[in-house]
């Protein structure tokens, strides 16, 4: 077989694997959860987080919302439970590790465990055209610092199946370590966030505790980070590299207590978040991470998706 008829092999093998992804798996024989299988959705009282909380629950899942506003969280709680959708709420600030204990400690009490958590809370306080990174801090501590932390605390709670755990990261194209108009200019800490072998939690924090000490002083226009929507791009990064670290960890796990971890991209969707400029809807923006949580049969485990396909970190 020649070079042009492999390289065309290879194109319609990976066809194939983007049609097979792209495949709704909602048939009945394919259907690996019920009513019993636990769901959380973290920031969901709106957008994105509100309707990832309504999908799931209208495939039948038990889902509970949360929200740092508890009349928000009871909002949204009742207006998905006027659909006759098996919905809760707890109240759950990401920031707060009393918080997150508290609702661990709920959970276990009330549900034995979960069995998908979708990590949605977060902010972007740059809507305007200046890349502003007066609240880098909150966007860092809140965006990766509070996602990681909820997944540290809801492992241990991730109930064993033969179909596996689900944890479903909502993050950014704006975070690709090699994006084209985005991307993180230094050459080196790009190569070694990229390389399974030097990627690791403290390289992570490194990252982010470096970029917040040069917005402090000053110095984070020539520090090389992404150009656009920089301190929410830095948070996302982050999010992206303690995906793929944290699938190399669960992925060793016995059979039966695999956790298959993914991040994905929701596009620029018209919510609070996005000022309402985006350019598609809140129940588009939810799809992809509905399908990665639902997934039968999964296989990939550290992976970045959007539009129901894989892509590039």
């Amino acid at each position: 077989m020649g070079r042009n008829e492999r390289a065309k092999e290879r194109r319609e093998k990976r066809r194939q694997e983007i049609s097979d992804l792209r495949r709704i798996p909602y048939t009945e024989h394919e259907r690996w959860w019920g009513s019993e299988t636990v769901a959380v959705v973290t920031g969901a009282n709106r957008g994105i987080g509100y309707e990832i909380a309504r999908q799931l629950a209208v495939h039948g899942l038990s889902v509970i919302l949360t929200s740092r506003d508890i009349s928000k969280g009871h909002e949204a709680m009742k207006s998905l439970q006027g659909e006759d959708l098996n919905v809760a709420f707890h109240q759950l600030d990401i920031l707060d590790h009393e918080s997150v204990k508290l609702f661990a400690e709920w959970l276990q009490q009330n549900y034995g465990g979960i069995d998908i958590l979708v990590n949605n809370a977060g902010v972007n306080f740059n809507l305007g055209p200046d890349n502003s990174v007066e609240f880098a801090e909150c966007v860092i501590s809140t965006n990766f610092f509070g996602t990681k932390r909820m997944i540290e605390t809801m492992v241990p709670l991730m109930k064993h199946s033969a179909s596996g755990a689900r944890i479903v990261n909502v993050s950014s194209r704006l975070g690709r370590l090699n994006g084209r108009r985005n991307r993180l200019e230094d050459t080196m800490l790009r190569e070694q966030l990229a390389d399974e072998d030097s990627l690791s939690e403290e390289l992570i924090n490194m990252t982010v505790t470096c970029f917040l000490e040069q917005v402090e002083q000053g110095t984070w226009v020539s520090g090389g980070w992404p150009k656009i929507y920089t301190d929410y791009s830095v948070s996302k990064l982050a999010v992206n590299a303690y995906t793929r670290l944290m699938a190399k960890a669960l992925s060793n796990r016995p059979e039966g207590q695999k956790i298959h971890i993914n991040c994905y991209c929701p596009g620029w969707v018209k919510t609070a978040m996005t000022g309402l400029a985006g350019n598609i809807s809140a129940e588009e923006g939810a799809d992809t991470g509905v399908w990665l949580a639902l997934l039968p049969g999964q296989t990939f485990t550290g992976k970045f998706f959007a539009e129901r396909r894989e892509i590039g970190f």
